[in-house]
This record gives C-alpha cells, sequence and structure tokens, in this order.
C-alpha cells in the first residue's frame, strides 16, 4: 500500500488533496485513490468560471475498474482546469501530487482548509479504514 501523503497539502475522506497557494486551492485525488481506482482512462472536467460549494461534484473519474466522482474540498470558483488530463489522464497515476492536479479553485472561504485533515490525520484515517 502506498504511504504517499505531502506534509504541505490538506486532505478529505474521500480522498481528494488540496495545495493552496494564496487564494488559489489546487485540487486532485490522492495517491492513495489513484491507486485504488487502478489506470485511470478519462477525466471529466468541469467548466471555468464555474461556482462550486464545499462536497460537491466537481469532476468524474473514469478507471478501468470503475467510475468516481470527485468532490470539491473548498468552496468558491473554478478559475483553471488541467486539459492536459483530457488527452493523457494517466498522469494522475504516475504523479498524483503534482502534473495530475485537476482544477484550481478561487477559495471563497479560507476558514473551510481548516476543516481538511492533515497529512498526519489523513495518514491515519487511511490505515484505520484498511484495518
Amino acid at each position: 500500500m502506498s504511504n504517499n501523503y505531502p506534509e504541505d497539502l490538506r486532505y478529505t475522506e474521500q480522498h481528494e488533496w488540496v495545495r493552496v497557494e494564496g487564494k488559489s486551492a489546487f485540487v486532485g485525488i490522492t495517491d492513495f485513490a489513484q491507486h485504488e481506482l487502478g489506470d485511470i482512462v478519462y477525466v471529466e472536467l468541469p467548466s471555468v468560471n464555474q461556482n462550486i460549494e464545499v462536497s460537491e461534484k466537481i469532476c468524474t473519474v473514469e478507471s478501468v475498474k470503475t467510475v468516481s466522482d470527485v468532490y470539491s474540498p473548498v468552496s468558491g470558483k473554478i478559475i483553471t482546469i488541467n486539459a492536459d488530463l483530457e488527452d493523457n489522464p494517466d498522469i494522475i497515476n504516475e504523479d498524483p501530487y503534482g502534473d495530475g492536479w485537476m482544477v484550481e479553485i478561487e477559495i471563497s472561504n479560507t476558514e473551510e482548509i481548516q476543516g481538511l485533515m492533515t497529512a498526519a490525520e489523513y495518514k491515519n484515517f487511511v490505515e484505520e479504514a484498511a484495518s
């Protein structure tokens, strides 16, 4: 099992990660999630300038095993999507925390970040779920 939990990110129970840079939040799925999904073959990305609420579905990821929804860890407006994933969705398998990011959200409520798990909390969450 993977144990890749970058310390500079925040995490959700649905296995999304968030990297906060100023008022922006970059969002993707965790190494654990991509490992569970298997080879990712398609990503349906949202529209730019779409306003979203915390826990709202923002993307759909299709793998050889299943289809999984990705939910927004924060409220705000989608300002950028990672268009590279449309032609190369397997980037998520190769680099889930780097080039495999999915959307950039302009955060409307920075306090929501505090409600997300730290790397240590997420690691415990995954290990408890697996046992």
